[in-house]
């Protein structure tokens, strides 16, 4: 015979089922949260990195990279374990936060930020599933929320967990595969024109693109060459950072190339021409007189090539180091006494 139940008994017991749900839901909730504080121990935060606030612009990012990067560049801090590893951590930092679209998951999920998409799809894969009233929780993991019991709630965790028993249920979710990162080492006569290289990635060759005028510290990114993707999910990204050894009697500061020339006392004095090297070759400079030491001459567009834009060059400048002769014979020190004389009257 049925069993006929009052309304009383039906909210009672659904009164039940729901104090029971949430009882489960907060235990799941602080399982998460546990799992979270483990990972924020590893966490670095990209910002604290590179000395800068959530609200830096972009500017300020591009900035405080390269400021970092020459105080923590390997060839400055050779045999220095701990400059190196702040010199990976930089890397890593203005890898997410140079690019908008990286820096705004980073911004959600923190260290979770490569993750992003499978957090994302899964909030999709339950967004309007649920019947009933919902509630939302935010976290490490990113906003989400949950309804009260319903006809596709199980369906929810046996995609995200698995199904009942701990039995792994296949899952349609696509995941992207790991970013790779990697350093590519040259010279800096090597980025002074566009050259391409052949790369050995994954047991793969790869003609690698180097524009003229990259610059040490910059990062590429070549699309699909990290590692494979999950359920038919797209594959990693490969990002690549450059370091460029200074191996020319040039100072670069940005686009501009800064060098110490010598010239004779004589030539300084009175004037003449000076013959200078530069990377696509010698010169002639014209060496006013009463040259004094440590003067500095401008020569456009004998500077270092603008990234990306060809034909355009920065600038040179060259500071004059005026030698005083030595071993001088004594005619010649004669004469500087001449000299002097006259200046005396």
């Amino acid at each position: 015979m049925p069993v006929i139940r009052t309304n009383d008994e039906c909210h009672i017991n659904n009164a039940y089922s729901c104090c029971a749900f949430r009882l489960n839901f907060y235990n799941f909730i602080v399982h998460i949260k546990r799992l979270e504080d483990r990972c924020m121990a590893n966490f670095i935060d990209y910002y604290k990195v590179l000395g800068l606030e959530k609200t830096a612009t972009a500017e300020d990012v591009k900035k405080a990279y390269r400021k970092l990067a020459r105080k923590l560049h390997p060839d400055l801090n050779p045999n220095d374990p701990e400059a190196a590893k702040k010199f990976q951590q930089i890397n890593e930092a203005n890898e997410v936060l140079s690019d908008p679209e990286n820096r705004k998951k980073y911004d959600k999920y923190g260290e979770n930020w490569k993750h992003a998409e499978q957090f994302e799809k899964a909030g999709q894969g339950q967004a309007g599933g649920f019947g009933g009233s919902r509630q939302q929780y935010s976290g490490g993991f990113g906003d989400f929320e949950y309804s009260e019991p319903g006809d596709n709630f199980s369906s929810f965790f046996e995609q995200m967990f698995g199904g009942a028993g701990g039995r792994q249920q296949r899952s349609n979710v696509r995941y992207k595969g790991e970013d790779y990162n990697t350093q590519l080492e040259l010279d800096l006569t090597d980025v002074y024109t566009t050259q391409q290289r052949i790369i050995n990635i994954n047991d793969k060759k790869v003609r690698l693109t180097i524009q003229a005028g990259t610059e040490d510290g910059q990062v590429i990114k070549l699309k699909g060459y990290g590692g494979k993707g999950v359920n038919g999910g797209p594959d990693g990204d490969l990002y690549i950072t450059f370091v460029i050894r200074n191996n020319t009697g040039f100072n670069r500061v940005g686009n501009d190339l800064h060098k110490t020339v010598d010239i004779p006392l004589y030539t300084a004095v009175l004037g003449g021409e000076q013959v200078i090297d530069t990377l696509s070759g010698k010169i002639k400079l014209k060496v006013a007189p009463g040259t004094q030491n440590g003067a500095k001459a401008r020569v456009k567009g004998k500077g270092f090539p603008v990234y990306k834009k060809d034909g355009e060059f920065g600038d040179l400048f060259v500071t004059y180091n005026v030698l005083i002769p030595k071993d001088l014979t004594e005619e010649q020190k004669e004469l500087f006494r001449k000299l002097a004389d006259t200046q005396k009257q």
